[in-house]
């Protein structure tokens, strides 16, 4: 049986005629950071609320260590909706304590979690102040920790580090990989694929409801496109022109990008290159996160 993994086979969902999610499939493993990429409207969201059971799937099925997850195993969940779901009104610490006790804790343990994690969050000044009355970077971090003070088992994240400044932004994120490093499976969505890139273990890219590239920031890259950077100060316009395989996308004074294609011989262009004079620089380059994510969501999806 699995251990701690969170599996999402095959979900499918429609209204009416517009398809939601089509055989969405993903693992979450156990100590892992999953990044959830894609455009507005690709079925990120639709995905995590089937999952958290506040939607319900067309077909497939969501398991958690290889059962399907029912009520009880959804209260071990720690979820972070993108929209603020909080009582406005509620004081912080009393408010945490509350979701905790919802979830199954004492109501002293409860009140001990929610005094941890106003503290480990720097909300530790806030705790007695209403939530409608903190700053919305604030507001964020209350709503982290209302995801985490019932010690969930696995995380599912909706935007977390919207409005955040960078400060907040290195809190949570050290508190993420801290939930990793015990084990916790932990699934994010973010348009901040910097982010994205430089702290998960591994990423998915949705695109009109289906996964469309799966995989860690390595292996992503070695599937996107290849470009060159060369700096030929005595070429010709036009000197790659001929080469098999490579497109000039930009030029910049003496230096000119371009791309490969998967099968082309990036010294043949350098060779080119050297017909025209002194070469100054040959660097081949991977596609950046971003660059992939554009290329990716902006491919014609199969018929």
């Amino acid at each position: 049986m699995p251990d701690r993994e969170l599996e999402i086979d095959r979900i499918s969902k429609r209204y009416g005629n517009v398809t939601a999610l089509r055989e969405m499939t993903f693992t979450v493993r156990a100590g892992e950071m999953f990044g959830f990429v894609g455009s507005n409207g690709a079925g990120k969201t639709t995905t995590m609320r089937i999952a958290l059971g506040v939607l319900s799937a067309d077909s497939g099925e969501v398991r958690w260590n290889g059962a399907p997850l029912d009520l009880q195993a959804r209260r071990r969940i720690g979820y972070m909706p993108e929209e603020r779901g909080l009582y406005p009104k509620m004081k912080v610490a009393d408010q945490l304590a509350y979701l905790a006790e919802l979830h199954g804790m004492s109501a002293k343990d409860a009140a001990v979690a929610a005094e941890q994690w106003t503290e480990r969050l720097g909300l530790g000044a806030r705790r007695d102040e209403e939530v409608q009355k903190l700053s919305l970077g604030n507001q964020q971090r209350v709503q982290l920790a209302a995801a985490l003070v019932h010690d969930p088992e696995v995380l599912i994240l909706d935007e977390p580090f919207s409005g955040l400044d960078p400060v907040a932004v290195d809190v949570m994120s050290a508190v993420l990989r801290e939930k990793c490093d015990s084990g916790v499976p932990v699934v994010f969505s973010s348009h901040q694929l910097d982010l994205v890139q430089r702290l998960c273990d591994r990423i998915g890219i949705v695109r009109s409801g289906q996964m469309v590239a799966c995989g860690s920031v390595a292996e992503l890259r070695d599937q996107g496109p290849t470009t060159l950077v060369v700096d030929a100060p005595d070429a010709q316009p036009g000197w790659a022109d001929g080469v098999p395989g490579a497109e000039v996308v930009e030029v910049a004074g003496t230096r000119t990008t371009l791309r490969l294609a998967d099968d082309a011989d990036d010294q043949a262009v350098l060779k080119a290159a050297l017909a025209t004079g002194p070469v100054r620089e040959f660097t081949r380059n991977r596609p950046t996160l971003t660059e992939l994510f554009r290329n990716v969501v902006t491919e014609e999806p199969a018929a």
